[in-house]
């Protein structure tokens, strides 16, 4: 079943989805650690639901065509939704390793500079 839902995700051509789906899948994991410790499940409720935006913001501007301002906008609450989920990681850091909470920014820096480059690209 996840090999199916990774090929069909390679398909996709819109790159900075699959980045934000990769990250969602991280933090779904990342979201039992910090329920293991009552500081933690406030922010992983919080966690979750902003990384989620990320790809359904994706979705929906893409969802509603390629071109249009419409499109845009639905990409600008992406990029919302990532520095969120960028400021959750942060103050949830003293309950992961070092190595899990640099990987994981690292990859949230990652799609906003996808989301950034797009929006960019297409401003109007």
């Amino acid at each position: 079943m996840e090999s199916h839902a990774i090929n069909v995700t390679k398909r996709e051509p819109v790159w900075k989805y699959r980045k934000a789906l990769f990250l969602f899948d991280f933090s779904w994991n990342d979201c039992g650690v910090l329920q293991k410790d009552f500081r933690g499940r406030a922010i992983a409720q919080q966690l979750i639901r902003s990384v989620g935006s990320i790809s359904a913001n994706i979705e929906e501007g893409h969802g509603r065509g390629f071109f249009g301002k419409e499109r845009l906008q639905f990409l600008r609450y992406a990029m919302g939704s990532a520095r969120e989920t960028k400021g959750w990681y942060l103050r949830g850091r003293h309950l992961f390793s070092k190595e899990i909470f640099e990987h994981r920014s690292s990859l949230i820096d990652e799609v906003i500079s996808l989301l950034l480059t797009e929006l960019r690209t297409n401003k109007k």
